[in-house]
């Protein structure tokens, strides 16, 4: 049942903006799950995502630079130039809500962008990043061995057996 709902939650979150970016060249992998909030910029074209992508509320794609206003109206000789720059997200990435991605950028395979973030600058494959600008903060591996014992195996509950274990952990300071 929960992989049903999860489906659904696909198909409702992988809406009108995805639609239109797919049909404007961007491009999408299998199994990902993106909020329906997420803005694909001006040349969704430009952007390609792998496989098992998360893209979380208010994730924003920066495919050109708009600073070249300033430069187009102060030098007549640039008053037609554009700066662009691909995107590339790997396979099996979560980026945190309200984060901004800017030209130019690939972020690698195994990554976990932390919310608010505003990646300017490559990210390699295993590892976190967070801050503005994102930085590498540890390794995927550190952060796991970091977490784990915060883990809480609640995927495969249903709403209220989740609800009900939450809250019986909560009154135990166990979570």
């Amino acid at each position: 049942m929960n992989k049903i709902i999860q489906k659904i939650r696909r198909l409702i979150c992988n809406g009108e903006n995805v639609r239109v970016g797919k049909k404007n060249g961007l491009i999408i992998g299998e199994n990902c799950d993106i909020s329906n909030d997420v803005i694909f910029g001006s040349e969704p074209y430009l952007i390609e995502i792998g496989n098992n992508v998360r893209l979380t509320r208010g994730v924003n794609f920066v495919t050109h630079d708009g600073s070249l206003h300033v430069i187009r109206n102060l030098c007549p000789e640039y008053k037609n130039i554009d700066k662009f720059g691909k995107i590339k997200i790997g396979n099996n990435v979560n980026i945190g809500w309200n984060t901004t991605i800017m030209p130019g950028v690939t972020i690698g395979d195994n990554v976990v962008v932390g919310l608010g973030a505003i990646v300017t600058k490559d990210i390699p494959s295993n590892v976190v990043v967070a801050g503005v600008p994102a930085k590498v903060i540890c390794t995927l591996s550190e952060y796991i061995e970091k977490n784990k014992k915060n883990f809480l195996y609640t995927k495969n509950m249903n709403f209220e057996e989740k609800k009900s274990y939450l809250i019986k952990n909560m009154e135990e300071d166990v979570v």
